[in-house]
């Protein structure tokens, strides 16, 4: 089909038949741009549609080719399938779309599930349906569809009938869903009252029979306003089960379901829209939005890279649930929690200083690699734990837990709940977070470690480090003799890591119950009394994923040298925590001057910079995938947090006074309340 009169001169023959698929795939294929070209898709619209009402005769033939066909086809598996996750697991998902793609079934025409994967079967297709404003869609679809109405109201039927089935079919699946295991985990009470998620089923059943009736004309139909009630309480369940899987745990399996049931539930109100209930405007409108997502779905119907994709997304979201539940502890708003940070980060700079002058002692004994390389991963394994324990904190720890939190607010601003101003406020206050720790950090590991190599040779007789050792650690800090910013990159991905693991370790341990699992352990109710084994217990539980991730970090710190010995590659860490321990044994046994100091702390600062710019980049990534969202407005928030450092430059490191936050809080508050009233005004 090259124009609208190629359509025209077949509709015109009447001695040939016609069927609709190939006439609706020559019309798809000639709507398709090359690329997202949406003006010239609504001209060939227009083009079209003048062309059909210009010939009625060939309008009419082609409108009865397409109802004909609807009398026939079956939409129910487009409207219960495409565009909601699947109730089969990830492997069998995985080798059913495997299998279809190296040996695909015949589609059937008769099923509008196969049609739109014969008419968008192009990857382009997604982008440039979802660009065409739903209004075109509406007008150039009412005109292909002219209703003849002699068979208007067998159509009507067919239609209402088809849609009210999915729609009965998708409430009982909505209510079935809240007897799953994993749904009862969370929640045990939903078997002992009438929830929404049953009670909307009921209401549903009772509309569609009353729709039925109406639609033979032996009745009046229902209002769904009752129902589209229930269905809000049941999306406030939805929000109550995920607040509780931060503290019961979540899994792959409940992130799927749950998420299963919000798309099912949106189904469900969209197929409402359409049905009748709503003004006529915004059931075509519903209906162009049904379109959108069946092409959308359609194209990522066979798509491995589309399921995981989806699964790798609802695998972050279940591990950074607790992560962002965390994260709020590592970021500083006041003097106090400033001052609380500091004192925190310096108590892990004494443990590191001691961290880092045993592992000179242990490189020295001369063991063979293996060993040697145990020693140092248990050394920063145990060492990072035992700063847990203690209270102390490792400052580049902090990036994975601040972005789950930046994440959430992000996710918030989506709809609307942050600004731009406040994404910025939160960015000042982890960027001052951040610096507090590393401060005490440093200050402590280096001035501790100076120390001891200064006082060394009156305590041994001879100096800390020996040798070449001071030369080789200033060496290593160095960025344009050795690969410190590199390995800078490296130790920042394994704190990337270690988050996972601490939101991974934190999400089971909810999920299995471990807190009560080990207060009723039966090995250690002879040896522990009922007080220490609660209390034991409750430490594990809250800590598990911490102790796991500093331990899991430390084994990956310790082995990264190791590794690249073996693999022949220059593999190797630079944490800033250690750099500036090494700066300051080297500066303490072989002073390199006031000038060659400061460019030592310089090298340090690059060494933290790169360790939190790539764990926090990789972090906040993961983070705002697993919320299937994105920092939309990137330039405006670039903008807010320059205004906020230009008016306020010392909040970058310092917090800022109470009186002077409330201030600004609550002219934050007044002028979005003014944009409101002038919004509301100008309605």
């Amino acid at each position: 089909m090259t124009g609208p009169e190629d359509l025209l001169q077949r509709l015109a023959d009447e001695e040939q038949p016609l069927e609709a698929v190939p006439l609706l795939v020559e019309v798809v294929d000639w709507l398709r741009p090359a690329g997202e070209q949406s003006a010239r898709v609504i001209a060939r619209m227009i083009e079209l549609q003048q062309a059909l009402e210009s010939n009625p005769a060939c309008h009419a033939r082609l409108a009865k080719c397409l109802q004909d066909w609807l009398l026939e086809a079956t939409p129910f598996q487009a409207l219960t399938s495409l565009g909601i996750l699947s109730r089969r697991g990830f492997r069998r998902e995985f080798a059913d779309r495997l299998y279809e793609r190296l040996n695909p079934a015949p589609l059937a025409m008769d099923n509008i599930r196969d049609v739109l994967a014969r008419l968008f079967d192009h990857q382009s297709d997604t982008a440039w349906v979802s660009a065409i404003p739903d209004e075109s869609w509406v007008h150039f679809l009412s005109c292909l569809w002219v209703s003849d109405p002699d068979q208007w109201p067998s159509l009507r039927r067919k239609l209402h009938g088809d849609l009210l089935y999915a729609v009965e079919m998708l409430s009982i699946w909505v209510a079935a869903e809240e007897l799953e295991p994993e749904i009862l985990r969370l929640d045990a009470r939903v078997v002992t009252r009438d929830s929404a998620f049953v009670a909307q089923q009921r209401e549903l059943a009772g509309i569609l029979r009353a729709h039925e009736q109406w639609l033979q004309e032996e009745g009046d139909r229902l209002d769904d306003d009752h129902a589209r009630v229930l269905l809000g309480q049941c999306r406030e369940g939805l929000a109550r089960l995920r607040k509780r899987m931060v503290v019961k745990g979540s899994s792959v399996a409940l992130t799927h379901l749950l998420e299963r049931l919000d798309q099912t539930l949106a189904r469900i109100e969209l197929l409402l829209d359409i049905c009748g209930y709503t003004e006529p405007g915004q059931r075509t409108e519903s209906a162009a939005r049904l379109l959108k997502t069946l092409v959308r779905a359609t194209g990522e119907r066979n798509s491995l890279g589309a399921l995981w994709r989806q699964n790798s997304r609802l695998l972050a979201r279940s591990v950074t649930h607790n992560a962002s539940h965390h994260g709020e502890h590592y970021i500083t708003e006041t003097w106090a929690e400033y001052g609380r940070m500091f004192a925190s980060a310096a108590l892990g700079g004494v443990i590191i200083a001691a961290m880092a002058l045993l592992k000179i002692q242990i490189l020295r004994q001369g063991l063979g690699a293996e060993l040697e390389a145990l020693l140092v991963c248990l050394n920063y394994g145990l060492g990072f734990m035992l700063i847990h324990v203690i209270g102390g904190t490792v400052a580049t720890k902090q990036p994975a837990m601040t972005a789950a939190s930046f994440a959430n607010a992000v996710e918030q601003g989506e709809y609307g709940r942050a600004r731009e101003s406040r994404l910025a406020e939160l960015l000042l206050q982890v960027s001052r977070s951040q610096f507090i720790a590393i401060a005490g950090n440093v200050l402590v590991a280096m001035g501790l470690a100076g120390l001891a190599a200064w006082y060394w040779p009156a305590w041994q007789g001879g100096n800390l480090l020996q040798g070449e050792e001071p030369a080789y650690l200033w060496y290593r800090l160095q960025p344009w003799q050795s690969l410190a910013l590199v390995h800078a990159a490296i130790a920042g991905l394994w704190l990337f890591v270690s988050g996972l693991v601490a939101g991974y370790v934190d999400n089971r341990s909810a999920r299995v119950e471990l807190e009560s699992r080990l207060q009723h352990h039966p090995l250690l109710r002879p040896w522990l009394p009922v007080g220490l084994r609660k209390r034991v217990a409750h430490y594990l539980a809250e800590n598990y994923g911490a102790l796991a991730s500093n331990f899991v970090f430390g084994c990956l710190l310790g082995s990264t040298a190791y590794l690249g010995d073996w693999l022949g590659l220059p593999l190797d860490i630079r944490h800033v925590a250690f750099s500036s321990a090494e700066l300051g044994m080297s500066a303490g046994t072989v002073w390199p001057g006031t000038g060659g100091w400061l460019l030592g702390c310089t090298f340090v600062l690059l060494i933290a910079a790169i360790n939190l710019w790539v764990s926090f980049s990789l972090a906040l990534a993961v983070a705002l995938r697993s919320r299937d969202t994105r920092i939309s407005r990137f330039p405006a928030l670039v903008r807010a947090l320059w205004r906020a450092v230009r008016e306020r430059p010392a909040s970058l490191i310092l917090p800022p006074r109470a009186a002077a936050v409330e201030g600004e809080e609550d002219a934050e508050e007044a002028g979005a309340s003014g944009r409101e009233n002038g919004r509301s005004v100008s309605d």
